[in-house]
């Protein structure tokens, strides 16, 4: 059996791994062996729909050392205004330039594609076969704990007639022949992305049947334009998101604060929304949503039969001109929060809620500090993936609690300054100026965020 030897070993060479190898090997000598299942770099990004883009700018995704897209504004399309959004097709090719000519030319890289890690050190090569032992003289790298999840990449969840058209959205950009009618399963971004696709392909609305068995609280992308010359805007929004969670009474209004704000939206104004997982979406791709009738809100699919869809509440309905389209895999998965350094181990998980790329750059900084574990772990509180509506207090909580105690260290502050995949500490290149305005709001920000983790704390525990 052949044996490497490394200082680290990165199970996954998705984004969180890419991130993780791309700081250590750039603010250390170690030696890294990245090993993934797939062919190329890019987790899950390798086999998402075609269609797919960032949530987010491409200005503060990917790897610290190497930026990704143009650095321009989008000006047409359902983004325009606002900072481009890779497509899937440019982050893979990105993730691949990333590992050729900047983790493999520093000398200090191993690559190992289509190697699946069995567990005690060993990996097993799925194209012959043997097997390989890995020994990681510092720590392994669990870059795969999250457990990104795109429909394409496992069986439908539910039992399907074999006589009922039943696709994961992929196949929605290679259809050959028009069907009469689209049911989209799934109200999460990738349903979405689903009705999106099709209505801006010219599907009229009536020909889409949307399931949803829980409404959603939507991110406003223009809230997260932590770039350039929309930072200030952004930032200042920021402030009023302080403002609403210091000083809601309940629950209830915390959300009315913060939609009367224009932090979060609601597909419909007359269905409370009880889940958020961080989809973001713009005002125009809303109302491009709401234009979508046939919205069937009876709960999860439980089977698909031959004339009828079984949901939780009832059933619906359909002929045989329907093409059903899966959107139901668990993108962002609500795991069990795991200390991140371990002896011999690192596990990696966001620190920031829905950032996995700057979670992964952060925690490989945090691990080239001459800290003990128990001290790393108090730098990197993880703040998990949110699915329900209270969720955002709790994840909006960890983010606060976080980012003071990093804005008290000046070695974490002067990093945080200085990182591009950083969306709210100001990086020192942007040259933004710091207006009056500006002051005042960043002022009324340091005074209300101590109010504003007490309140949440207290609406979490009524």
């Amino acid at each position: 059996m052949q044996t490497i030897e490394a200082d680290y070993i990165v199970v996954g060479a998705g984004t969180m791994g890419m991130a993780f190898a791309d700081t250590i090997v750039g603010e250390s000598d170690a030696s890294v062996v990245v090993l993934d299942r797939n062919s190329r770099p890019g987790g899950h990004w390798t086999t998402a729909y075609p269609f797919v883009r960032l949530h987010q700018p491409s200005a503060f995704y990917g790897v610290n050392s190497t930026p990704l897209g143009s650095d321009t504004i989008d000006e047409a399309g359902a983004n325009e205004g606002l900072y481009e959004l890779a497509s899937s097709a440019e982050v893979c090719a990105y993730f691949e330039r990333v590992m050729q000519r900047r983790l493999l030319t520093s000398g200090r890289v191993t690559y190992l594609p289509m190697m699946e890690y069995v567990g005690n050190g060993v990996a097993k090569s799925l194209t012959t076969g043997d097997e390989m032992r890995l020994i990681a003289r510092k720590r392994t790298v669990d870059a795969t704990y999250m457990d990104v999840v795109v429909p394409s990449m496992r069986p439908t969840p539910f039992p399907v007639d074999t006589a009922v058209q039943c696709v994961p959205l992929n196949v929605l950009a290679h259809l050959r022949e028009a069907t009469e009618n689209y049911v989209i399963v799934g109200a999460g971004k990738s349903g979405m992305d689903a009705c999106l696709w099709l209505l801006a392909n010219g599907l009229a609305p009536e020909r889409i049947t949307w399931i949803v068995p829980r409404d959603s609280w939507l991110l406003d992308r223009a809230t997260i334009q932590f770039v350039g010359e929309l930072w200030e805007d952004c930032a200042i929004g920021r402030t009023e998101l302080v403002e609403a969670c210091a000083h809601a009474q309940t629950v209830d209004d915390l959300f009315a604060g913060l939609e009367a704000c224009g932090q979060l939206m609601r597909l419909d104004p007359n269905v409370k929304p009880t889940m958020y997982r961080c989809a973001t979406v713009t005002r125009y791709e809303v109302e491009q949503l709401r234009r979508i009738e046939n919205v069937v809100r009876l709960g999860r699919v439980e089977r698909i039969e031959r004339d009828k869809i079984c949901l939780q509440h009832g059933d619906l309905a359909f002929d045989a001109s329907t093409l059903f389209v899966d959107c139901t895999a668990d993108g962002l998965p609500r795991r069990p929060v795991e200390p991140i350094f371990a002896e011999g181990l690192i596990t990696l998980q966001t620190v920031r809620t829905c950032q996995q790329a700057f979670s992964a750059a952060f925690v490989a900084h945090v691990e080239t500090l001459e800290d003990d574990d128990e001290s790393k772990n108090a730098i990197c509180r993880v703040v998990p993936h949110p699915d329900s509506e209270l969720d955002w207090l709790s994840v909006t909580l960890g983010n606060l609690i976080n980012s003071i105690a990093w804005m008290r260290e000046d070695r974490i502050r002067k990093w945080l300054e200085n990182s591009r995949l950083d969306a709210t500490t100001r990086p020192a290149d942007l040259g933004v100026q710091e207006s009056p305005r500006y002051q005042e709001a960043r002022q009324r920000s340091r005074e209300l965020t101590g109010p504003a983790i007490k309140n949440l704390e207290r609406l979490l525990a009524s």
